[in-house]
Order: structure tokens, then sequence, then C-alpha cells
């Protein structure tokens, strides 16, 4: 399967799925569907009363960044097939609100029939104040309770009524009623995880679980996040491509379990043993399963019998139709749970498997460039062909399950495309929607590598004892003096976020501006995040913490969680520069140590070398030419050792040739 991710560059900086090599895109035509939603918005079998307006979110009920092919409701119904974006369909209208990575590729996209309201322009009008100024007074608006968060229904149904409008929850999906071909939800085969993978049994999670819930009075918690639940029960499963999740919700109370989770995979003998479903427990680890869809119902019978100060914990994100269930003066709604800051807090058995998942994947990374070293010159390696290579190498280590998520693979004005995180299509699937769009097969028109331009190759695998996400950018001729420079800013950058040394309990943010400063001494800056937390065999993105300029509310930094570090710079229609390492927070060792408040520092994860002939070795100072000798020396002692164990003495040969130290001149 190809990886490689084609992107729209706009003036925003902010970037999509680019069709410029394939021709001009005809749109989806939508007019009899808008008819078809447009009648089911009056039809008494699926509304109580007709609405007005109906909403359609991109998202799941689950509020996921992947979401499974059952689940793109928005696609559908407007062709616009972005990761973000919320489309309203009125009597008379349908409007698609997307920002500014998305303007191109939904103009692109989508009909006459509809409009595009560019977020983040000064004239754009906002979904709420745009409805207030199209309906007719005493209008409905229409919505899926399991999709929209709840926080978000209740900014929104506070401007409607304010203007003399209603929100309303609508039961059946709309769209559903119409997606007569709509794929089957996923009920794919579950993997267990033993104690030597995840350090810690689901018994015990449910014990740290319970204690949180008790130091809040809490009687009962919710569990929407797909990544929390698998976490939770030390389970896996290929639900949503990319992410090892499986669809489902659990309700743990102080003396019950319950997992709604559907089809014949808890049949499985494994996965039964694994949760211990045919043994003699206590009552308090004996997990009952319940059918996916019956969570609503089990909730609201939770919340009918609640007593007095018994409090229900769930996530400030999960749906209005959940949050609803439970009476709001029982409600203990946090921004994140104490799952996903256990989850992000990686115990030495995931730490480990951390490490050993990277130095696998720095094995198949050596094995690449060095494949591509002798391959570009000859100019028949695409951007396409060195993505599968990638893959194809990453899959002949050991417990390899899939790709983290679509392949970024662009090489020179093509690497100026900024790298957006949020479930972009693969090529391949996007030539398939061509191909339905346009009735003939698409040519693959991408790139050909070469010693002339920059590549840059952002790509990541889940294995199964951890996840993993690395850049790096490569010249396979002669870089120019300028290339160097721009290369070696973002090196200094990189360097100042991993060696850097701060207090227990500072918030990533604060370091953002680390990464930026020998840009920014010169004038130059890149538009995105420096880092965002990963999972162990789990989301690649991962909260709560990260390492951005945008001041969101992130949780403080420490050991054990595990973050990316990469900074970068773009420079429109010549290349694309991007240094990316996985890296541990580890207690550090200061002289006053903040006055008994604790040091943290950054423990690298990746193990691949930084092409050192891209280096401006007069640029760095003598401790971070330190710094890059050191990180080189353990990449030649740690991953020479894996390549000489598995026997791939050819990339053991580029690796050594690769990790010679630098010498600064004098």
């Amino acid at each position: 399967m190809s990886n490689l991710v084609y992107l729209w560059y706009t003036d925003t900086n902010e970037h999509i799925v680019n069709t410029s090599h394939c021709g001009k895109m005809s749109p989806k035509i939508t007019t009899e569907l808008l008819k078809q939603l447009r009648q089911v918005m009056k039809n008494p079998r699926y509304v109580q009363e007709p609405v007005q307006a109906y909403i359609v979110p991109s998202g799941d009920a689950h509020q996921s960044e992947y979401i499974a092919p059952c689940d793109c409701r928005r696609a559908f119904i407007s062709g616009f097939d972005g990761s973000a974006g919320t489309a309203i369909v009125t009597e008379q209208h349908a409007a698609m609100w997307t920002d500014g990575r998305y303007f191109l590729q939904a103009a692109h996209q989508m009909d006459s029939n509809w409009t595009l309201m560019k977020m983040g322009l000064k004239d754009t009008p906002t979904q709420e104040d745009w409805l207030v100024s199209v309906l007719p007074e005493g209008s409905k608006v229409g919505v899926d309770p399991f999709i929209i968060p709840a926080d978000q229904w209740k900014r929104m149904s506070k401007v409607l009524r304010s203007a003399g409008h209603d929100l309303v929850p609508v039961k059946e999906n709309l769209i559903n009623t119409i997606w007569t071909d709509c794929p089957q939800r996923p009920c794919k085969p579950l993997i267990t995880l033993d104690l030597s993978y995840t350090g810690v049994s689901w018994r015990d999670k449910i014990v740290a679980l319970r204690s949180k819930m008790a130091e809040r009075k809490v009687m009962w918690f919710v569990v929407t996040a797909l990544d929390e639940v698998a976490w939770l029960f030390n389970l896996r499963g290929s639900d949503v491509e990319y992410n090892p999740v499986f669809f489902a919700y659990a309700v743990i109370g102080m003396n019950t379990i319950r997992l709604f989770i559907d089809g014949d995979r808890m049949m499985d003998p494994a996965v039964r043993e694994h949760l211990q479903l045919d043994s003699t427990l206590e009552p308090e680890f004996k997990i009952q399963v319940m059918p996916y869809g019956s969570i609503l119902s089990e909730l609201q019978a939770v919340g009918a019998g609640l007593s007095p100060k018994e409090k229900v914990w769930l996530s400030d994100k999960a749906s209005y139709a959940l949050t609803e269930a439970i009476p709001k003066a029982y409600r203990y709604l946090t921004p994140y749970t104490p799952i996903c800051i256990a989850k992000a807090v990686k115990n030495a058995a995931e730490t480990e498997g951390m490490r050993r998942a990277h130095i696998k994947d720095a094995v198949a990374l050596c094995e690449l460039f060095n494949w591509l070293e002798k391959e570009v010159p000859k100019g028949t390696v695409t951007e396409i062909v060195a993505a599968d290579k990638a893959e194809e190498f990453r899959s002949q280590q050991k417990d390899f399950v899939e790709l983290s998520f679509a392949t970024i693979s662009s090489t020179g004005p093509n690497g100026a495309i900024i790298h957006y995180k949020h479930g972009l299509e693969t090529l391949k699937q996007w030539k398939q929607t061509l191909c339905v769009y346009l009735n003939r097969p698409v040519p693959e028109t991408n790139r050909t590598l070469s010693v002339n331009e920059i590549f840059l190759l952002d790509s990541g695998a889940q294995y199964k004892d951890g996840t993993t996400d690395v850049t790096r950018t490569m010249h396979f001729g002669t870089p120019s003096a300028y290339e160097k420079e721009c290369f070696t800013y973002v090196l200094k950058g990189h360097i100042a976020v991993s060696a850097a040394i701060f207090p227990n309990g500072t918030k990533g943010h604060l370091l953002d501006s680390f990464a930026r400063s020998a840009l920014w001494d010169c004038g130059l800056d890149y538009l995105h995040g420096t880092g965002h937390g990963v999972g162990s065999f789990l989301n690649v993105h991962e909260g709560p913490c990260g390492i951005s300029y945008k001041t969101f509310a992130d949780e403080p930094l420490e050991a054990g969680m595990i973050v990316s570090d990469e900074p970068g710079y773009y420079e429109d229609g010549s290349f694309g520069i991007r240094i990316e390492n996985v890296v541990l927070v580890i207690p550090a060792e200061t002289k006053y140590n903040f006055k008994n408040r604790g040091s943290l520092t950054f423990e690298p994860l990746t193990l691949v070398p930084i092409q050192t002939k891209m280096i401006d070795v007069n640029l760095l100072t003598e401790k971070e030419c330190r710094w890059v000798n050191e990180y080189h020396q353990k990449c030649r002692e740690v991953v020479g050792a894996e390549l000489e164990r598995q026997g791939r003495h050819e990339a053991l040969r580029w690796l050594l040739r690769e990790t010679e130290p630098l010498a600064r001149v004098q």
C-alpha cells in the first residue's frame, strides 16, 4: 500500500491533500443527496418534528483523530474528505466550515450546491451566527448527539437559543438513512498484551483508577476514548487505520466493570483468558461484556440510580448524548481523565518496549537510506517507491503491526509542504477517489528523487512493543551552502530542546522557543508545533503533553512522558527540512536542583543518524558539536549491534560511515 501523502499548499502555510499533478478534479455531484437529506429532515419517521438545519461534524462518537470509513459522513454528503470540517445543510443552503489547510481541497471537491466558509478569515461567520442569519424564526437545528462533544453543544445551543432557535438531538443519524452503501463498522480481532509489554496488569490499572475515583468521591468512571479503553484493558485492535484501537466503551464502578463491545471477538480463547472472563474472580474484577450499542441505556440507568453526592466522571470531550445521560448535578467533568494522564507516563516495561521499537525502526531506516543512496542516482526512485520501501524494511522487523500514520515522502518543492498531523488520505486512497470522480484511471504522478534536491521522509510504525515517528532530511548529492545553513539552524533548535534542562512541572509550550531561537536569530521560522505526545503501541499523537507555541492547557511534563522533538524550516517552492526524534522525559542532575523542585531533561529514543553532509559545522557551538557526536556514537553502539545481530552488514557499513565524528574548524 502506498502511503505517500500529497498536500495542497495554501497561503496560510498549512497543508492538505494535493492533486496538482492529477489535473483539475471533478467535484462530487451532491444535488440528489441533498434533496434526500432535506426530505428526511422533515420525515416524522426520523425526527420528532421537522428540523430546518442539520449539522454534520467530521468526527466519530469517540472524538477520535483518525476515523473509520463508516464514520466519514461529512465526506459522503459533501464530497469534501479533508480531516477537519463541519457541514451544515438547511432547506435552502449547504455550507462547509473548514480552515486554511483545506480551502483549496474543499473548493475542488464540492460542487456548486455548497458554500465554502473559510474559517479564520475576518468576514467568515461562525456556524452559530450563520445559522441565525439564514434560518426562519423559531427553527430547529438537528445534530447527532453522539457525534457532537458536550462542550461544543453547550456553546452552540446558547447562541441559537438567544436568537429564538433550538438545537435538538436527532436520535438516528440522518446521513446514515440515505447512505445506502455505508461500510460496516469494523469489528476485527483483538490483540492481547502481556506484562512484558504493559508492565501493569489490567486489574492493577483498575485498582489505580478506583483510587483516583475515591480521591474525588466519584462512584463511576466512563471511558469514551478508544485509546483509553485499549490501554486500560491491555488490549489492542485494528478497527481504525494506523491506530491499534477497537470500538468500545467502558464504565468502571467501585465494584463493577462493564465493557461495551460488539462481535464474536470476545469469544477468542486468548481474549477470554486475558480478561479472565471464565474464571472465578472477586466480583469487583468480574468484567460484564455488553453490546456496544447499549452504552446509552446503561448510562441512563446509572444516572437514574445515583444517590445524593454520588458523581460520575467523564471527559469534557465526551459526546453530548453520553454526558446528558447523567443528570447535571451528578457529573464530574475534566479535560484530561486519570487514564489519559497515567497512559502518558510510561512505566519501565513500556519505556523499554519503546526503546526496542525505536532500535528496530532505526535498523529499517538504515537499510532504507543505504538503499536510497545507491538507487536515487539511477533516477528510478519516486516518492511512492521510497515510501513503500520504508514500509517493506519495517515489516521485516519483529512485532511489526502496521504504520503509525501515512508516510510523508517528499522531495524538492514537495518537501516545503509542512507536515499536517491529522489523518490525511494516502495517495492510493486519493487515486481511488479520483477514479470514482473521473471514471478513468489516474496515473501515478509523483516526483522522482534526485541528487539535486533535498528529500524529507516523515514516517513511523506500530510495533507490539512501541510506536515510532521519525523525520530525516537527506541530500543524495551536494547540498548548497544555503541548504546547509538552514538545516543547521533546524539542527541547533532540535539540540536545544533535546538537551534542555528544566524544572519539574514545566509545561511543554515553555520549551517551544528553544527550538526556534537559532532560526529566529536569522529571521526564519516554521509554522507548526515542535512536539506531540506519543503512545506506547497506541496513537502516534497522544495527549496531554506536547511542545507548541500555542499555550493550550497541556499538562506539565514529568519523567516517563514521551514526546516528539521536530523543528523544521520550509522554503516555498524549493525544499523542506525537519529533524524529528521521539524523546523520553527523564530526571536530570543539576547543581542546585531547582531548590529540591527537581530537574528534567530528554533522552532520545530515536537512533537514526542525522546526515552530517547537511551540517555547516562552523555554525555549531562546541557543545552542539559534542551533542551530535555523542548521539551518533550511541547510534553506532546500539543500532550497530542490532544490525550486526541481524546480519545486515551493508547497512551497518552505511551507519558507520554516516556517524563519523564531526570536527569543528578552528
